[in-house]
């Protein structure tokens, strides 16, 4: 069986760093597994670039530009939203004229058309589309945040501040409505609150979907700890800490909570922080103990949670967070928001806590639960193994491969 997995980077996002995952996991599994990128970082001979450089970035800055044009010319919700109205030629690329599977993967900001989506459903053969955000189920947004438009079709986008019916928006939900009608695409949501997004939607409502998580190397993080263990501490990370998303602020209030109302455990706790910021200038209002250890390398990962107890994220929205598994992977408990596939990784109580959202209250409690626990960081690994591996998820898409 050979399988192409399409994807706009390969190292470049969370998406790039897990379809990766992914592929390599396949070829672990016997698969002929390759992936086609447009930004190519990774050193892999099973990944090549899909069109050439000049037709990349016409197809990003022309994508943006008529995006521009509708939005009042703001750059504010510019990249929260996608038309793929533009792309390079995938479908010329030997690996994909041979392929038996295509694997669509976050093809959006200059890798691959809608037109080309129904074109290459007219090959016959067999396409699944991992959906590491909202886009398939909207009309052009990757997170509906609280906009409902997605239920019906689209329309009066807020992020274009529109206030017109048959806007933007409604015009691409109206292309994915017909390709999603006339084509067999599997969709693979990659957790069971973004599968209850599809199923709300006008678009994937009723059509074919199978929930399987992102792999994450489990194998490569030993749960053992390491360094102080006088010293509870808590981790979070992210590409950019300071990303709206992520929800900075209300992990801020929180850490905040614990420094000013249980001093007596403040003195014992330290937060580290890893990844970009652009405003550094907010790290001077966390009160609690902390270090910035600015962006590290994937491979650094594992020992840097060994040094942890507790991995938090404090995100609006996430659709699998990756920092959770990887923590858990190490040993550490885990504390979010009840607030998207949060769930599909942390049981209550158990292996981390879920906070309501959006309290930062709430996420505080959870913190003070988890550093006052003993964990079980065996137990706790070998939770993640059985759901998230490589070994376990590349098994399952095979699985889907025959199904389908």
């Amino acid at each position: 069986m050979k399988v192409v997995i399409l994807n706009t980077s390969d190292t470049n996002g969370g998406a790039a760093v897990v379809s990766l995952r992914l592929m390599r996991a396949l070829c672990d599994a016997g698969v002929d597994a390759r992936m086609l990128v447009v930004d190519h970082r990774a050193d892999d001979e099973r990944v090549a670039v899909a069109g050439t450089p000049e037709q990349y970035k016409w197809a990003f800055y022309t994508e943006r530009l008529k995006i521009f044009l509708r939005n009042g010319f703001s750059r504010r919700n510019l990249f929260k939203v996608s038309t793929a109205c533009c792309g390079v030629d995938v479908l010329s690329h030997e690996w994909v004229k041979r392929a038996d599977v295509v694997c669509i993967n976050w093809i959006n900001q200059g890798m691959m058309s809608l037109r080309d989506v129904e074109r290459l459903c007219r090959t016959g053969k067999k396409v699944i589309w991992t959906m590491h955000d909202m886009w398939c189920c909207t009309g052009i947004c990757h997170h509906a945040y609280d906009c409902g438009g997605f239920h019906q079709e689209c329309g009066r986008c807020p992020f274009l501040d529109s206030r017109f019916k048959r806007d933007l928006s409604h015009k691409v939900w109206k292309q994915k409505k017909h390709i999603f009608d006339k084509s067999g695409i599997h969709f693979v949501p990659v957790s069971n609150w973004l599968a209850q997004r599809c199923r709300e939607s006008s678009l994937l409502c009723g059509r074919p979907l199978t929930v399987i998580p992102n792999a994450v190397p489990v194998e490569s993080f030993d749960w053992h700890r390491k360094g102080d263990a006088s010293k509870k501490v808590m981790a979070m990370g992210a590409a950019r800490l300071d990303d709206p998303v992520k929800g900075f602020g209300l992990m801020m209030e929180a850490v905040n909570k614990i420094a000013d109302d249980y001093p007596d455990k403040a003195t014992g706790v330290e937060l580290l922080l890893f990844g970009n910021i652009r405003d550094e200038s907010l790290l001077s209002n966390i009160r609690l103990p902390y270090k910035w250890i600015g962006t590290v390398p994937p491979e650094r990962l594992p020992e840097i949670y060994r040094q942890c107890d507790v991995v938090v994220s404090s995100s609006h929205f996430e659709t699998l967070p990756t920092t959770l598994v990887e923590g858990q992977a190490a040993g550490c408990l885990a504390v979010a928001f009840d607030h998207g596939g949060q769930s599909d990784i942390i049981s209550h109580l158990d292996n981390g806590y879920l906070a309501a959202y959006p309290d930062s209250s709430d996420l505080a409690a959870g913190l003070l639960w988890a550093i006052s626990q003993n964990q079980d960081r065996e137990r706790i690994h070998k939770g993640v193994a059985d759901r998230f591996s490589e070994k376990v998820v590349a098994g399952r898409y095979v699985s889907l491969f025959d199904e389908v």
